[in-house]
């Protein structure tokens, strides 16, 4: 290759400044930047040049936060050491005071309602009486005092509040891993049952939120459909109207008119990402929009009066871009590339791609090859986690990483993944792998036959459900990868069901509905874990695993890592000690990534940064 190599700190390391957010009156903006090297918040006022940090994180840096509705107070939240557990903290900006509002053990705070009506106070869902399940508590913001207002009874998954934050609808989960949908017209009314989606419709089907008078509950709902639609249904009568509705995709967002709570306007993420206009008022608005950028954008900010937006472009071959666009004007200005020191050098371009799986099905994914590079090339097939989840298009570091390495990078939406319609995801019931990564084998025969990739040199990698999917490659077919970077996933799926967190407990019944019940299926659970498989291992591997992860525990790694150990099969195991389910920290990313460019270089005869910054090949 001929490109320059991108250093890993440009690709992995902190950005200079992202998520760009302004304030309720379209005075002050803030954004995340490196305050002496950790991501923290930073504000200074429109059009100034005069940040300051206004957080004092020195760990794992801020990652979430939001503008509190009176313009006065900055809220962020943080966990420790990538437990999830996350605390809601208040920063006040006069004073420059941070204060934790949830100071408490093991307990794990969710924002449910955060309104424009309720400047001084925010509905919070947290297990703090019970780990398993989320009470609903009013928070005031000026004295942090908390207010029990609504018990779970032991089956909600998620609650819903109306515009005048009284919790109005729950989601529950039924035996048999569908999902009820329960409401009440007053906060001191018993709950009754509104509608019941079935474990077919249940991942695809979920409540959006109220209209305005509390009459109507939008809901995204694939009852009589294959595809997600966005549909408002009035509470009293169960009537329904379509609002939105794709014949192949699902609904994948939507945007709220702050005041009136009418839907503005809908997204399908296709091969990429569509916003349909459904309030004529901001047609002219996307025309405008879709001018400035040639990437999908998203709606990332507003001010109170809906006449400031902050938007994010997502490009294949540039950094995150932000603007800040005038409604009143029609016009737009640029604030900054979250990377900006990616613009001098070359990206490569991420072209969808799709293709017939064994038994029919059609299946997507995007195909990301070196500049100017002709196949077959050496391939990482990199699988996303989730399994409920999907690949999208847009600038991807990973991608960026491994083409700039001398790769081509593969990521394929199996079945099972979201935004396809639910007979597509409900095709992966009970398939990991099985028929999920048969997806990923036919994905791997497409690109060897089109000459994209060189069959000997195809690596499988990828983190959490693509972290088992990459063991499920060195196990169940490794004939076919040269070698498997696992990242935080699971190898044994009893034991995985078995450790979940406990707040994942509502839904524990989908779990046992879509991969298996570890009492009544444990030799199936068996059979498709590569733990009981490890004598089949050919390849090298490298693991890494976080140690304080909830979702897949350190146990994951360690037991197969020990089986291998203990067989003599080559492999690395890097271990964070201070990470959970992925890796916040950059020095901790730029470990990994190190250690795993350096592993691939050896296994496929890429490039690969070395200690003085060069490009170094094996």
């Amino acid at each position: 290759m001929n490109v320059p190599l991108i250093p890993r700190e440009v690709i992995f390391g902190n950005p200079e400044r992202a998520d760009a957010k302004i304030s309720p009156d379209g005075s002050r903006m803030a954004y995340l930047a490196p305050d002496e090297g950790v991501l923290n918040v930073w504000v200074g006022d429109v059009g100034g040049e005069q940040y300051r940090p206004v957080t004092r994180d020195r760990d794992r840096g801020v990652r979430i936060y939001f503008w509190a509705h009176d313009g006065q107070h900055l809220l962020y939240l943080q966990d420790v050491g990538g437990d999830e557990n996350w605390r809601l903290h208040k920063v006040h900006l006069a004073s420059g005071t941070v204060e934790d509002l949830t100071p408490f053990q093991n307990v794990q705070v969710q924002v449910l309602a955060h309104d424009k009506r309720h400047p001084d106070e925010l509905l919070l869902a947290m297990n703090k009486d019970d780990q398993r399940l989320h009470d609903v508590y009013r928070l005031d913001l000026g004295t942090g005092r908390l207010e029990l207002v609504v018990k779970n009874p032991g089956s909600v998954m998620g609650w819903v509040a109306d515009a005048d934050h009284r919790v109005r609808a729950a989601l529950a989960a039924t035996p048999k891993g569908g999902t009820e949908l329960l409401v009440r017209d007053e906060p001191e009314d018993g709950w009754r049952s509104l509608l019941t989606w079935s474990p077919e419709d249940a991942l695809t089907s979920a409540p959006y939120g109220f209209t305005l008078d509390g009459q109507s509950l939008y809901l995204v709902d694939s009852r009589s459909s294959n595809t997600a639609r966005l549909v408002r249904m009035t509470i009293a009568s169960g009537e329904i109207d379509v609002l939105a509705e794709d014949p192949e995709y699902d609904v994948s967002g939507a945007v709220v008119h702050p005041d009136t709570k009418e839907i503005q306007m809908v997204a399908f993420t296709r091969a990429r990402t569509d916003w349909v206009a459904l309030d004529a008022a901001v047609e002219a608005d996307l025309k405008e929009i879709a001018k400035l950028n040639p990437g999908d954008f998203e709606l990332v900010s507003r001010t109170h009066g809906d006449d400031v937006w902050v938007v994010a472009y997502t490009e294949d071959n540039h950094p995150v871009s932000y603007y800040v666009y005038d409604r009143t004007q029609r016009r737009a200005e640029f604030l900054f590339y979250s990377r900006p020191a990616l613009a001098q050098y070359a990206l490569a371009h991420m072209e969808p791609i799709s293709f017939e799986a064994r038994d029919g099905l059609t299946i997507h994914g995007y195909l990301t090859l070196p500049p100017g590079a002709r196949g077959p090339l050496p391939m990482v097939l990199n699988v996303h986690g989730g399994p409920w989840h999907r690949d999208t298009w847009g600038y991807d570091p990973e991608s960026q990483w491994l083409a700039n390495r001398g790769y081509a990078c593969l990521q394929v939406n199996f079945r099972g993944s979201t935004g396809y319609g639910k007979r597509f995801l409900n095709a992966g019931d009970r398939e990991w792998g099985g028929k999920m990564h048969d997806d990923l084998v036919d994905a791997v025969h497409f690109a060897v036959e089109r000459g994209y990739a060189d069959a000997e040199r195809i690596a499988i990698y990828g983190g959490s459900y693509g972290g088992y999917a990459a063991l499920v490659g060195a196990t169940f077919t490794p004939d076919l990868f040269c070698c498997a970077v696992d990242i935080v996933g699971p190898s044994n799926l009893i034991t995985f069901i078995e450790t979940i967190p406990p707040y994942w407990s509502t839904y524990l019944e989908m779990l046992h509905d879509r991969v298996g019940e570890p009492a009544g299926d444990a030799e199936f659970l068996k059979s498709r874990s590569p733990l009981y498989r490890v004598d089949d291992i050919r390849i090298p591997m490298l693991i890494a695993q976080g140690a304080n992860d909830p979702r897949v525990k350190q146990a994951e790694s360690e037991q197969i890592v020990a089986v291998m150990r203990e067989k003599g099969i080559e492999h690395e195991y890097l271990l964070f000690e201070d990470e959970g389910h992925g890796f916040a920290k950059p020095e901790n990313r730029l470990k990994f990534y190190a250690a795993a460019e350096r592993f691939l270089a050896r296994q496929l005869g890429g490039r690969y940064e070395d200690g003085d910054g060069e490009a170094d090949s094996t």
